[in-house]
């Protein structure tokens, strides 16, 4: 068993246990109330969109932030050119929780991606009403049938969907789902290894009219600059921002601006 199939294996059992403890009627309440922030509509914008994700720990290089303010990290990524927000809520690898993601929703108003690995329509209730504008889908751990399930679930409940492939024949399957925003990984779920020459190379298959966003091994604004070349429209960064001594001037960096 791979890393990817094991956190699947613990995620559908984690929603077993949280579906009996708060009810899905107990959500959708919550669900409901939520006021919608766009993704799309922020990566449509002129200048460099950067989804700057938020997590304590990683699998591949284990603890990121010793001293993890949620609220203060979103607040600082909104202060200093982010145009969203990607937070970790899977606990047992990325030491995240839907507690993060509440108190990310309470401190910004920019889009907010909860970053998971969903399995189940119960997630995307979830993320709705812990305030989450933007779900995941990740191909490589979906059959096409469940991918499809979920993102039906999360138009029903107005969230957008980032569905997100490692190689063309994940691609070819992600672009299946219309109205979703195409995310390249360029790291390998299973392997945890990590080549951005997988999102130049996959970018000519992405067609111009979809929008796409570059994942993971961006590390500098020669990066960004390259991809965006290629046609993507965001960037999903976490560990160059989250590790660095001082995030907020590492993000300006990766936008572009200085101020």
């Amino acid at each position: 068993m791979d890393i990817l199939e094991q956190i699947m294996a613990e995620r559908r059992v984690a929603v077993d246990q949280a579906r009996q403890e708060v009810p899905l009627e107990a959500l959708r309440e919550r669900a409901t109330d939520r006021e919608h922030h766009s993704l799309r509509s922020a990566l449509e914008r002129s200048g460099t969109s950067i989804v700057a994700e938020m997590k304590q720990a990683s699998p591949s290089a284990g603890l990121l932030r010793p001293h993890y303010d949620p609220a203060a990290l979103a607040m600082l990524y909104a202060a200093n050119g982010a145009c969203a927000i990607s937070v970790l809520t899977e606990p047992r690898h990325f030491m995240g929780s839907a507690a993060h993601l509440t108190a990310v929703r309470a401190a910004v108003a920019l889009p907010l991606l909860r970053k998971d690995f969903m399995c189940d329509p119960y997630q995307v209730v979830e993320a709705a009403a812990w305030g989450a504008d933007v779900v995941l889908l990740i191909v490589a751990a979906l059959e096409d049938d469940r991918m499809r399930l979920l993102f039906e679930a999360a138009g029903e409940w107005g969230l957008e969907v980032l569905v997100e492939a490692h190689n063309a024949d994940e691609l070819e399957r992600a672009l299946r789902l219309e109205a979703a925003i195409v995310g390249v990984n360029s790291r390998n779920l299973k392997t945890l290894t990590t080549d951005l020459a997988v999102a130049h190379a996959l970018s000519s298959l992405i067609p111009k009219e979809r929008l796409s966003i570059a994942e993971s091994g961006i590390k500098s604004r020669d990066d960004i600059e390259s991809l965006t070349a290629k046609g993507y429209d965001g960037f999903l960064i976490g560990e160059s921002i989250v590790r660095h001594e001082d995030p907020a001037s590492k993000l300006r960096e990766l936008v572009g601006i200085n101020y």
